[in-house]
């Protein structure tokens, strides 16, 4: 009589595997954790430098129509929106439009502020600048919440 071959894996086999499995788990999942903060942080942070491009360029474009003042309000016309501004570069009312997309930010208009989606700790806040030739204030916050 022939014995029968087996085949398939034997138990030890199969338990070396699921421990190894356990441990690139175990230092996996952490990592995947700090990735997901740091693309919220790297989300918000890109949206910040679109504010700041996007006043630069309708200030560009104001400058470049030889700063008017008058009629007041005094636009810029970006992209087919009409953006008003406050001493040469937009308000608050139209920073936003602006921007080509700004998903996963919500927008209040009254306050300058883009909040985060989720969590709405992780904020960008526009501020016009308060006089002539001053910039406007661009801050982030929610470092450690984002």
């Amino acid at each position: 009589m022939k014995a029968a071959r087996q085949s398939g894996f034997t138990l030890i086999e199969l338990v070396v595997v699921i421990t190894i499995l356990g441990i690139l788990a175990a230092f996996a999942i952490p990592r995947f954790a700090a990735l997901d903060q740091q693309a919220r942080i790297a989300a918000r942070d890109a949206l910040a430098g679109s504010v700041r491009s996007g006043a630069a360029l309708a200030h560009a474009m104001w400058l470049a129509q030889g700063a008017p003042t008058a009629p007041v309000p005094v636009t810029v016309t970006m992209e087919g929106q009409v953006i008003t501004l406050t001493n040469g570069y937009p308000n608050r009312a139209t920073i936003n439009l602006t921007l080509q997309d700004y998903t996963g930010f919500n927008y209040a208009a009254g306050t300058g502020i883009f909040s985060r989606v989720s969590p709405a700790t992780c904020t960008v806040t526009y501020t016009a600048p308060a006089a002539a030739n001053l910039p406007p204030t661009i801050t982030v916050s929610g470092a450690g919440t984002c």
